[in-house]
C-alpha cells in the first residue's frame, strides 16, 4: 500500500477546502461559538479540525472509505491483518478483545499484573478470571511478567480457558517471551490477546522488544497517545490470525465504543503512523541513544540506581526491556518516589511517569532532545534527600502477602450489595471496589478478593506517604467498601 497517503488527514484538509457549512454538531460550529477565552487556550485549529466523521470528513454513508482505508494502511505498516482504530483508548480496546474472545462466566488466563481496565472488562462480561501470577522480585518489591511456564500450568488446571491475556511491557518497560506464551495458547487453539499499551513503539526499531503481531498475539492493543504521536485517548488494536473473527471484534467495539469519535484523534493516529513508516527507525535511533547517555549520567548522581537489563531481564526475571522507560530507584535515599516525583514537579517542573514507594521513572520517546534531557538531569542533581525525607515509610509487604484470594467473582463482588467499614476493620472482607495505586494503574485489590491486614496496611501507609487511590470510594483509604456479609 502507499504508506505515503494519510487519508484522514486528507479528507480533513478537503474539508477545509470545500467550505462547507455544517448543520450538525458539534455545537461549536467550528470554533464560531466557543466562548474566545477557551479558544485562547485550546487555540483556534482544534475546533476548526474537531468535525464529524460521517456527514463530514465522509459522506453520510462513509462510501468515500476514508477510516476504513486509514485503518488498513496501518495493519499493512505493522503487519497485522486487520487494525482498529478506537478514540476511548486502550481501555475499550483491551475489553472489546476480551469480550471476543470469552462471554460470562468463561475462563481466561489472565495475568494478576493486569491494568485495572482489564479487571473492569471482567466485571462488565462476567468473565471469570485465572489469575496467572507475575513472577514476583522479593529483594525489588517489583512484579516482573508471568513467565510461559506459569500459562502453561494455567492451561493444565483449566482446560476450559478460553485464551489468555498478558500485559507487556509493563509501565515499568519489562516484557514477557510472547513468543512462547503464543505458542502454548495455539498449541491448544487458544487465542492470545496482549495488552501492549506502552508498546505502540515497537514495530518500527529492530533494537526494540519484539512486538506482539511479530511474536504470533492474536490481538495486541496499543496507546499510541503514551510512547507515539498520537492525541490523548487514541488506541489502535490490531488482529492476526483466524482464531478471532474480525466482524466479532468490530462488534464488540461497537458495543462499547462512541458513536461520536473524535477526527482528532483519528487524524493524529493517520499522521503518526506515516511519520513512524516514514521515518520511524531514524528517530528511534535517536532516541535510543539519547536514552543510553541519559541512563549513564543519571547512574552517575548520588543514590540513584537506573534499572537496566542485569536487574531486570534473566531467569526469573522479565524476557527483555525498553530502554526508554528509565526506572530510577532512590531508596539508598530513603525517600519514597511519591514525594521525590512531587518535589520535582513544584519545584522544577519536572512531570515523571510512573512513582511507586521507592522508584520514579522518566520515559523517553522520539519526541526528546537533548533540551528536554538536560532539564530533567538538572532537576535530579539539584534533589536532595535530606529535603525530601518525610519519615512516612511506607509498609509494604513481602510479594506472596501481597497476593490476595479471589473469593467471588469481580462481577458479582461490584454489584452485590455493600457496605463501608473504617479499614481497620476490612481486614478479611472481600472487597467491592477496586484499590489501585496510579500510576502505574495495577490495582493491588479487586472486587471479590478477599482483603488482608498486610494489603490494607500498604494502601494506607501508602496514601500517608503520597500514593494516589484514585478509584476508592474513599481515595484516603480511612474505610473501604466491602460485600455487606448476610
Amino acid at each position: 500500500m502507499d504508506q505515503s497517503k494519510a487519508p484522514v488527514l486528507d479528507a480533513l484538509a478537503a474539508y477545509h477546502e470545500s467550505r462547507q457549512t455544517p448543520f450538525t454538531p458539534p455545537g461549536h460550529k467550528q470554533g464560531r461559538g466557543a466562548d474566545p477565552r477557551v479558544r485562547a487556550v485550546l487555540g483556534e485549529a482544534v475546533f476548526r479540525s474537531d468535525v464529524l466523521a460521517t456527514s463530514g470528513l465522509d459522506d453520510r454513508t462513509s462510501s468515500n472509505g476514508v477510516l476504513e482505508e486509514a485503518q488498513a494502511l496501518m495493519a499493512d505498516a505493522v503487519g497485522a491483518d486487520h487494525a482498529f482504530f478506537s478514540t476511548c483508548g486502550s481501555s475499550l480496546s483491551v475489553k472489546s478483545a476480551m469480550l471476543s474472545v470469552a462471554g460470562p462466566h468463561e475462563k481466561l488466563l489472565v495475568g494478576r499484573d493486569a491494568h485495572k481496565s482489564v479487571v473492569s472488562g471482567l466485571i462488565l462480561s462476567g468473565i471469570r478470571p485465572v489469575w496467572v501470577d507475575p513472577q514476583w522480585e522479593a529483594e525489588l518489591h517489583l512484579a516482573h511478567p508471568p513467565t510461559a511456564g506459569a500459562f502453561e500450568a494455567a492451561f493444565a488446571e483449566h482446560p476450559d480457558a478460553r485464551g489468555a491475556l498478558v500485559t507487556t511491557p509493563t509501565p515499568y518497560g519489562t516484557c514477557s517471551d510472547l513468543a512462547a506464551i503464543a505458542e502454548i495458547c495455539h498449541r491448544r487453539g487458544r487465542p492470545l490477546i496482549v495488552d501492549e499499551a506502552w508498546g505502540a513503539h515497537l514495530p518500527f526499531h529492530p533494537c526494540l522488544p519484539t512486538w506482539a503481531m511479530d511474536a504470533g498475539a492474536d490481538v495486541c492493543v496499543t496507546s499510541v497517545h503514551k510512547m507515539g504521536s498520537g492525541l490523548e485517548q487514541s488506541s489502535v488494536f490490531h488482529l492476526q490470525g483466524d482464531l478471532i473473527r474480525p466482524e466479532v471484534l468490530k462488534s464488540r467495539e461497537d458495543l462499547l465504543g462512541t458513536t461520536s469519535p473524535s477526527s482528532l484523534v483519528y487524524a493524529a493516529l493517520d499522521g503518526w503512523r506515516r511519520q513512524m513508516v516514514e521515518q520511524g527507525e531514524a528517530l528511534y535511533d535517536h532516541a535510543l541513544a539519547l536514552a543510553q547517555k541519559t541512563r549513564e549520567r543519571i547512574s552517575r548522581i548520588d543514590g540513584m540506581h537506573v534499572h537496566g537489563r542485569d536487574d531486570f531481564c534473566g531467569p526469573g526475571r522479565a524476557a527483555d526491556m525498553d530502554p526508554l522507560q528509565i526506572i530510577i530507584d532512590i531508596s539508598a535515599w530513603e525517600v519514597t518516589g511519591y514525594r521525590a516525583a512531587d518535589w520535582l514537579r513544584d519545584r522544577h517542573r519536572i512531570n515523571l511517569h510512573v512513582a511507586d514507594h521507592r522508584r520514579i521513572s522518566a520515559q523517553l520517546t522520539h519526541a526528546d532532545d537533548s533540551d528536554t534531557v538536560e532539564a530533567l538531569l538538572a532537576a535530579l542533581t539539584a534533589a536532595h534527600a535530606a529535603e525530601l525525607r518525610t519519615g512516612q515509610p511506607v509498609e509494604v509487604p513481602p510479594p506472596s502477602r501481597l497476593r490476595l484470594e479471589q473469593a467471588v467473582l469481580p462481577r458479582d463482588a461490584f454489584f452485590g450489595r455493600t457496605e463501608q467499614v473504617p479499614w481497620q476493620e476490612a481486614d478479611g472482607r472481600v472487597a467491592a471496589e477496586m484499590l489501585t495505586p496510579y500510576l502505574p494503574g495495577i490495582p493491588a485489590a479487586l472486587p471479590g478478593e478477599r482483603l488482608t491486614g498486610d494489603v490494607l496496611r500498604y494502601l494506607r501507609t501508602g496514601v500517608q506517604a503520597g500514593m494516589v487511590v484514585p478509584d476508592a470510594v474513599d481515595t484516603e483509604v480511612t474505610s473501604v467498601r466491602v460485600l455487606r456479609e448476610e
